[in-house]
């Protein structure tokens, strides 16, 4: 299957469209970057269809290989793929700014007040699970799209046992699985 037809095809989107819709996900997501994920591919592949499913997967392999948060560096890439970079500038300032505000809020006028706080303690805590579950689904979601043959599954469950029994570094699992894609689907990706 070649690229461009899995990839749907943008629409003309605005740029304040593409701001708001990041500035929702980035104001109504708690956990960091992981967490956000399964909220901006329900955004801009669900609800949207800005990007196919596939081309978001595609679209977060490059996110984790390059520095800095996912969550930003996919935003900014669907951005760009929007509208340029006007549009990946819009979507990483979506995304960015709701944190932003609440970290400076947060460390100017409320952690003093509250920083003992067991409720707050405990709304925090209880969050914690949420934010697992969060990526979990993004997991869930994102597995059925990359798991269609017993090699996709084999590949996954190797690097897997690599990384987490074998604590090898996450580069070398990336260049592993580069690697590993190159010699074993290249002909499926043709």
């Amino acid at each position: 299957m070649n690229r461009s037809s899995r990839a749907v095809q943008p629409k003309a989107v605005s740029l304040p469209t593409i701001f708001l819709v990041f500035l929702k996900v980035g104001a109504f997501t708690f956990g960091g970057g992981y967490a956000m994920l399964p909220i901006i591919e329900r955004e801009v592949c669900a609800r949207r269809k800005w990007v196919s499913e596939e081309h978001f997967f595609d679209l977060l392999v490059v996110a984790q290989s390059l520095p800095g948060a996912i969550a930003l560096n996919s935003s900014i890439q669907i951005g760009m793929r929007l509208r340029g970079i006007a549009g990946g500038i819009l979507a990483a300032l979506g995304v960015i700014i709701p944190s932003v505000a609440v970290i400076l809020a947060l460390a100017a006028y409320f952690l003093p007040l509250f920083r003992d706080n067991v409720y707050l303690k405990a709304i925090f805590y209880g969050l914690r699970p949420a934010v697992v579950a969060l990526i979990g689904a993004a997991v869930v979601n994102l597995g059925r799209s990359v798991f269609r043959h017993w090699s996709d599954i084999a590949l996954a469950g190797a690097l897997l046992a690599a990384a987490l029994l074998l604590k090898i570094h996450p580069v070398i699992i990336l260049l592993g699985g580069g690697l590993s894609g190159l010699i074993l689907f290249r002909r499926r990706c043709a």
